[in-house]
């Protein structure tokens, strides 16, 4: 038997080139993705790995200056970055971002929804203005989102990938997140239904559902006994770090790596999931 070998590389060669299937696969140039809620941390990461792989990107949030810092970020790569100032829970807002992409970049084929707010309020100790504004960020601004960007998307009859950011407490529920784990459980019932919807127009709704990552919402609720909760229940016993959303993020997005994927819920959670007891 003979087995085949590579070719030699140069002397002077240190690295492998990258097949062109893959740079295919996973390339997004020429597309345009809109991050709703693209000032923070989490989101500002998954925006600069779209923006590697070639796409244009819209930052929206409701921090400006966030918003134009990452924005910036992205011109820093080479592509075209620009930044929205929104409050993602109105329509009114969340059409004005549309009509600056269409007007800066020509159409959309890329949503990333992922605004979002936390608080480990005790249930009992739940204020109504405190579940309306958790509601409203984390799951209204969802629903605005594809319906407006999801509308453009359909007209325009060339598909789109629409990737809702959910979370491992939409199912099953964490303790001392009430008002969030409702919200995240309905962004997966939302991804699912429109996943039905869309697909006759070639429009993917799949979401990503991260385990635990360390951001400014939620590090409050991160104490010590809450910590070692976590690392008992994730077989990798440590939390993500932002730069790996990316990968699934870029899968999702590209309309060749991902062509027959919709209504997926896909876990990164370093098999958070995949625990009992």
């Amino acid at each position: 038997m003979m087995v085949a070998e590579p070719p030699i590389q140069g002397a002077n060669s240190t690295d492998a080139e990258v097949h062109p299937l893959i740079e295919d696969l996973f390339s997004l140039a020429g597309k345009t993705a809109v991050v709703v809620g693209g000032g923070g941390v989490l989101a500002g990461e998954i925006a600069m790995g779209l923006a590697g792989a070639g796409a244009d990107i819209v930052i929206a949030d409701l921090n400006a200056g966030q918003a134009e810092r990452h924005a910036q970020a992205i011109c820093d790569l080479g592509r075209k970055g620009l930044a929205c100032q929104a409050d993602v829970t109105r329509k009114a807002d969340i059409q004005a971002v549309l009509d600056a992409t269409l007007a800066s970049f020509g159409s959309v084929d890329i949503l990333l929804n992922a605004a979002g707010i936390n608080s480990g309020t005790s249930f009992f100790e739940i204020e109504e203005t405190e579940w309306d504004r958790i509601i409203n960020v984390d799951l209204r601004s969802v629903f605005l989102a594809c319906q407006v960007f999801g509308k453009a998307m359909v007209e325009a009859g060339k598909g789109g990938s629409i990737i809702n950011i959910s979370s491992a407490s939409s199912d099953p529920p964490l303790s001392k997140v009430f008002t969030y784990s409702v919200a995240k459980g309905g962004v997966n019932q939302i991804t699912k239904f429109l996943a039905r919807e869309f697909a006759p127009h070639r429009v993917r709704v799949n979401a990503i559902q991260p385990g635990f990552f360390p951001a400014e919402q939620n590090r409050k609720l991160l104490t010590e006994e809450r910590v070692a909760s976590i690392m008992n229940h994730t077989p990798m016993s440590r939390f993500g770090a932002p730069s790996e959303l990316i990968g699934a993020a870029v899968y999702l997005a590209s309309d060749k790596a991902s062509s027959f994927v919709t209504g997926s819920i896909m876990r990164v959670d370093g098999g958070f999931g995949a625990m009992t007891i």
